[in-house]
């Protein structure tokens, strides 16, 4: 069976990252000359993909990343477990030198983990355990050109003390490690390296993943479908303009349209409505679930974004969304990543929430 052109589901493999050359190109140059990084972008905006891609291009070149997942994570335990697991991932000969200085520590890469789950007794010290690993991770990188990606790094704003231990164990190192901090929570993102109070205030730059032009995600969908004999047939206009710069749903778009024509075939507005039926069978059921978990007023806020892109227009008026509550909700749902500013305007980051919204609700 072919493969589509199109890959949407999860991470993509480096050479699969199209349409982010200068962010890619900027963010390596930033590593490499140890500049602290945070990206901060909405989720399923391809920062872990992209970041993938800069990893694999400065390895390439003799570098070598270490990658830390924080997703979910919740205590101090769980920190230093994912430290563990980022530092036992390595391969080859920097993993030598890893096991060698964690040797001399007394500590073994990769089993923190199950040493974490045995009884209080017997269970190291957490903080102690993720201090270590940080002075394993530091010392290597005096002898070896490192870089780490903290992945989902929003998620340490709900561990206590966890930022404090990271920043106070990274703090003298920041010349000889790369170090980039992603996150999908913009407004947590903020608070961690802009508020005063806070462990990393002011120690790294924050670099935006933006939407993706229309051009752009056109020229991705054309050379998709032309390097797999087929032709788009001028739908990718529907394509971007749906996506509105969104990069997994354009290409889960892009997706279910080429599963619409053979070979050899051309694309028509026949085979993009069945493609958008298709798509929007397969997530109004989890857009529902979304806007049914929030509160009222962020409710009518996602209303009002979807039809005009404001909380005080017509259709705020129409659906009586007091202003107050219309700003502390838009604040909320533009912090967690669901709304975002475009210049004077809001917009629903997940265009096909906003698509849902618009058919479910008459006004």
């Amino acid at each position: 069976m072919e493969r589509s052109p199109f890959p949407h589901h999860g991470p993509l493999q480096p050479d699969q990252v199209a349409g982010r050359e200068h962010l890619a190109v900027g963010l390596a140059q930033r590593i490499a000359d140890r500049r602290l990084t945070a990206l901060v972008g909405p989720r399923r905006y391809g920062k872990t993909s992209l970041l993938k891609r800069v990893a694999a291009d400065l390895e390439a070149v003799g570098h070598q990343c270490v990658w830390i997942d924080l997703y979910e994570r919740t205590s101090i335990a769980d920190v230093a477990a994912a430290v563990d697991r980022g530092l036992a991932g390595i391969v080859g000969p920097v993993r030598n030198m890893l096991d060698s200085i964690a040797g001399t520590l007394s500590v073994h890469l990769g089993v923190l983990g199950v040493q974490l789950s045995r009884s209080p007794r017997h269970r190291p010290d957490p903080v102690l355990a993720l201090r270590t690993l940080l002075e394993v991770l530091t010392t290597a990188a005096q002898r070896h050109s490192l870089f780490v990606v903290f992945d989902e790094f929003s998620g340490i704003a709900g561990v206590k003390g966890g930022a404090a231990v990271l920043r106070t164990e990274l703090q003298h190192h920041f010349q000889s490690l790369g170090i980039v901090f992603a996150g999908s929570e913009p407004s947590t993102m903020r608070t961690l390296f802009s508020e005063q109070t806070q462990p990393f205030f002011a120690q790294a730059d924050l670099v935006e993943v933006e939407p993706l032009a229309a051009d752009i995600i056109s020229g991705i969908v054309e050379d998709g479908f032309e390097g797999t004999g087929r032709s788009t047939g001028g739908i990718t206009s529907r394509i971007a303009h749906l996506a509105d710069g969104h990069p997994q749903r354009a290409m889960q778009l892009a997706d279910a349209l080429w599963r619409q024509v053979d070979r050899g075939g051309t694309a028509d507005l026949r085979a993009w409505e069945a493609a958008l039926g298709d798509v929007r069978a397969h997530v109004d059921a989890g857009s529902e679930r979304i806007y049914g978990l929030m509160p009222p007023g962020q409710q009518k806020v996602l209303r009002a974004v979807a039809v005009e892109q404001s909380i005080y227009g017509t259709t705020a008026s129409l659906l009586d969304l007091p202003p107050g509550t219309a700003r502390d909700a838009a604040k909320t749902l533009a912090g967690k990543g669901i709304l975002h500013r475009r210049g004077q305007y809001l917009a629903v980051v997940d265009p096909l929430l906003g698509d849902w919204l618009r058919r479910r609700f008459a006004i």
